[in-house]
């Protein structure tokens, strides 16, 4: 029984070219001012110590703020998965969503997929490497409107990199259900392996660009997948778009 569907973002619910061409590009440009105008707030604060203990364990030296955000900066080019980054990254990305510089993308599947879970009785919850902050921004200001009522639970790399089999394991603790009761939705063979490891069901979305798994089951979209039989009770219908 499927009683709850985790699922990735870049390349599963939104297209990885709004991420890396509109948000990255965002965060790269503001990143340097930003932190000058919030230098003293004691997330950027922590966030920048994070990143200076992180370059003194990787290469035994130490460095200034500015520094710091070069650090940064380069990251963000290379899409490094460093939990300090992604909260800057979701400070920086709210101020672009509330001011309408850009609105989070979704696929045109996404909503009714969603809707049709919710349908079904079953939970929903995000796993990405962007930090839950942002996560909730993307989906709170999407082209179809605020999604995230239909979410109940939100991970980011705080519960482990996305291709450990120790984090999937930790959602499952949070969770409380017992493995082959969660589905994980990825377009990264990667993860799902690691997801499988940790005794999950898997289905691999296979989006434009996107090489197909010979390991896991696939989809070309969220409404292509077939649940098992044995779901829970239907809900009745809540309507947020």
């Amino acid at each position: 029984m499927v009683r709850f569907i985790l699922l990735d973002i870049e390349g599963t619910t939104t297209d990885i070219f709004f991420v890396h061409e509109v948000l990255f590009p965002y965060s790269e440009k503001r990143l340097s001012a930003y932190v000058a105008t919030h230098a003293e707030d004691e997330s950027v604060r922590q966030a920048l110590e994070s990143v200076k203990e992180t370059i003194q364990q990787e290469e035994k030296r130490s460095m200034t703020d500015a520094e710091a955000v070069d650090v940064l900066q380069s990251w963000i080019r290379q899409d490094r998965k460093h939990t300090a980054l992604k909260q800057l990254q979701g400070m920086i990305w709210k101020e672009g969503f509330e001011t309408l510089q850009y609105q989070g993308h979704v696929y045109d599947d996404v909503p009714r997929a969603l809707q049709n879970w919710q349908r079904k009785g079953i939970e929903l919850g995000i796993y990405s490497s962007g930090s839950v902050q942002a996560q909730k921004l993307l989906f709170g200001h999407s082209i179809f409107g605020d999604l995230t009522p239909m979410f109940s639970h939100y991970f980011d790399t705080r519960v482990g990199g996305k291709r450990e089999v120790s984090s999937y394991q930790n959602i499952l603790a949070e969770l409380n259900l017992a493995p082959m009761e969660v589905l994980f939705l990825s377009d990264v063979e990667a993860e799902l392996d690691a997801a499988r490891l940790a005794g999950m069901r898997t289905i691999q979305l296979v989006r434009e660009g996107t090489q197909a798994s010979t390991r896991h089951e696939t989809a070309a979209t969220l409404l292509s997948i077939a649940l098992p039989d044995d779901t829970p009770a239907k809900k009745p219908l809540r309507k947020f778009f």
